[in-house]
Parts: C-alpha cells; structure tokens; sequence
C-alpha cells in the first residue's frame, strides 16, 4: 500500500506546483452535497484496507479507500458499531468520505457524531506534507484538536489517509415504538420531557403521512441499552404516549432496522422531490426549539428527527432566504442538502464574518494553494 499513497501524496504535490485544484472522491455517493463542485478527481478507492482492529481496545484503524460497509461487516464480527450510524447514499462510500463528510444517522442526538468517535489521522495537507494527528485513544490530544476538525471539513482542508476511530459494542437490547396520532407540536414536547430522564433513548422521528387515509401523524422512538432499562422504558413510555391519546405499538425489531437506515439513507417516501422545482432542506436547531414556521410552507409537511435538533422539508431555492431566517429565528441554520435545478451559495446560511476568518485562516494554513479549493462549500 506504500505505492498507493506515495502516489496520492505525488499527485497533491504536483496539483500544488501547478495551481490546480483536486477534487477529493472516494465512491462519489455524497458528491450531491453542497455548491457545484470544481476540479480534477483524485481517486482515493486504491488505498484501502483495516490496518488495525483491536476489538478489546475498542478502536479500528482504517485507509482512507477502505469501503464503509467492509469496516462495518468487519466490526459487526466481533460484535461492534460506528453508533453514530453514517449513511452511505450509495454502495460506493468510503472510510474517508465518511469522516471528511462527518454525517451521522438517526442516533446522533443520544451518541455523538463521527467528529466525537475519531481518535486521530493521517493527512496529506496543500502542501504535499505526510502529517499525522492525534492516536488511537482518547486522551491523545495537547493544543488544537486537527483530528476531529478534520471530520466534517469535506476535503477542504486536505486529503485524510489513514483514520483511528473509537467502536463501541452493540447494544444488547433495542426496542421501536410506533405512536401514532400524536401532532408535530406534542410529540416534540414528550420528546422534550423524556429528554430529561434517564431512559435508554436512541433515536426519534416524526412524520406526518399524507399517503395514510385518513392522514396521520407518526411518532418513533428507539430505545437501546441494557435489557432490563430498555425493557421498563418500554412500559413508562408506552404509558406516557397513551396518555396523550397515541396508539402505540412496539415494532418488530428487523422492519423498525430496515427503516431506521431507511430513515439515515434518506430513502423513506418522505425524501422523494414532490416535483422539480423542489429542493430539500436541512434545519440544524436546539432540540428544543418549538414548531417551525417558514412563510408559504406548511410546518406539518416537515421530518423531524434528533428529538428535535433536525429539521427537514422540501421548498424551492428561491425559499432561501425565508427558510435561512426561520433557521436563525430559534438559534440554528439551514442547508439545502439535494436540488433538481442549479445550486449556488444560498445552500448555506451566511455564515458570521467571525466564524468566516477562522475558516479562511485554518484553510490558508492548511492549503495555501488552494488545492483543496473546489467551491463546495460556497466559496
């Protein structure tokens, strides 16, 4: 594998003699996400593999190449996860793709977020320099943190090689309750209260299904820990959402998982363009944060997942600015995450010119070339 990487190092360096910009890929499943992208490919698929796993130890090192689902087939032998549950959005993902992107599945809210499960890496930076950051366990970090600022940094910072994430073992018991009947404004408050007692919840999604006849709200809650916590918070929190008049029911373990990664790989009904001039979007709030009302839209044809904290709809682009202002209104942010039509720099919300100098300033460190500069976050 030493050819492999020579060969990707080379390639940045000549990319930074030369003042052209790569475009990192892995499997190109996430290449939808953010601005129109720029610059020549540089495939990283050929360096892959699992240096190490020690199960005992709970952590995996893995190449940046290294196909997501080998590493979780890997870690499910030995009785181990990723928690934070990563979507692929397709067959192609990547290890490295899946820490530069730093996208979380349904359980992010409970367990963290890939930034919160890396350990350390091993990066190619603008300049063509080999660096390695951070170990393979927790306490490895003196001064800034370069590991996990990696993660959600979409190549834009340089290219990650070699990755040590912490695993966790897989829950011994998990349980889905379906509550239906209860709307957009109630279910957040159960959320919200069960939120602030100590119950094994992991994961949460409301939908209203307009497909249903007649329409219905559904609430769903996944619960994940030791058998007996799971198995009491089943009983409490059935009773709780009884008592505001939902029907629940516990679900069958494998057709509450197909829909759980359904939920994360954005497959469900929900997440089909109702037309083409639709675009989706993401809303990062306080899990907290009431019903949000964007003008024009109706709050009730929304997906709520994070007991809260996310927040999707679909809205057309020329939405932005009503859809930015809803976002910042209860203390969040919005994106737009997939669009039929031309994307540009509204996919984000603007970003405060303090922030904006701390990003321009670990990028001109990072990358003085711009090498990494392929307009995917918006500029």
């Amino acid at each position: 594998m030493e050819a492999q990487r020579q060969h990707l190092i080379d390639a940045v360096r000549a990319a930074a003699a030369d003042g052209r910009p790569l475009r990192l890929r892995g499997g190109g499943s996430k290449d939808f996400w953010g601005a129109p992208l720029r610059g020549e490919v540089l495939d990283t698929r050929s360096y892959s593999g699992i240096v190490s796993h020690e199960p005992s130890e709970l952590f995996v090192t893995a190449r940046c190449g290294t196909p997501l689902a080998e590493l979780e087939a890997a870690l499910a032998a030995h009785g181990q996860c990723l928690p934070f549950e990563s979507p692929h959005f397709g067959a192609g993902a990547t290890v490295g793709g899946m820490v530069a992107a730093g996208l979380s599945g349904p359980a992010r809210a409970s367990v963290g977020s890939v930034r919160d499960y890396v350990l350390g890496v091993r990066m190619v930076n603008g300049r063509g320099e080999d660096l390695t950051f951070g170990g393979q366990v927790m306490k490895n970090v003196a001064g800034y943190d370069v590991s996990r600022l990696l993660a959600g940094s979409w190549g834009t910072l340089g290219l990650i090689t070699e990755v040590s994430l912490k695993v966790l073992p897989v829950a011994p018991a998990e349980a889905t309750l379906m509550c239906v009947g209860l709307d957009q404004a109630t279910a957040l408050n159960l959320l919200h209260r069960w939120g602030g007692q100590p119950l094994p919840l992991n994961a949460s999604a409301w939908v209203r299904d307009t497909t249903a006849s007649p329409v219905a709200d559904f609430l769903f809650v996944r619960l994940r820990g030791a058998v007996a916590a799971v198995q009491s918070a089943t009983t409490r929190m059935s009773a709780d959402a009884s008592a505001l008049g939902a029907q629940v029911t516990v679900m069958d373990n494998a057709a509450a998982g197909a829909d759980w990664r359904a939920s994360g790989e954005q497959t469900l009904p929900f997440f089909q363009a109702p037309s083409a001039d639709q675009a989706l979007w993401r809303l990062s709030v306080p899990q907290t944060a009431p019903v949000i009302e964007v003008p024009g839209l109706s709050a009730a044809a929304q997906y709520i997942e994070w007991q809260g904290a996310q927040r999707w709809l679909w809205a057309p682009m020329d939405a932005a600015p009503a859809i930015h202002a809803a976002a910042q209104l209860v203390g969040g942010a919005a994106q737009c995450l997939r669009s039929v039509g031309p994307r540009d720099g509204s996919v984000f919300a603007p970003m405060p010119e303090a922030l904006l100098r701390i990003q321009r300033a670990l990028q001109e460190q990072f990358d003085p070339q711009g090498v990494f500069a392929t307009g995917r976050m918006g500029h």
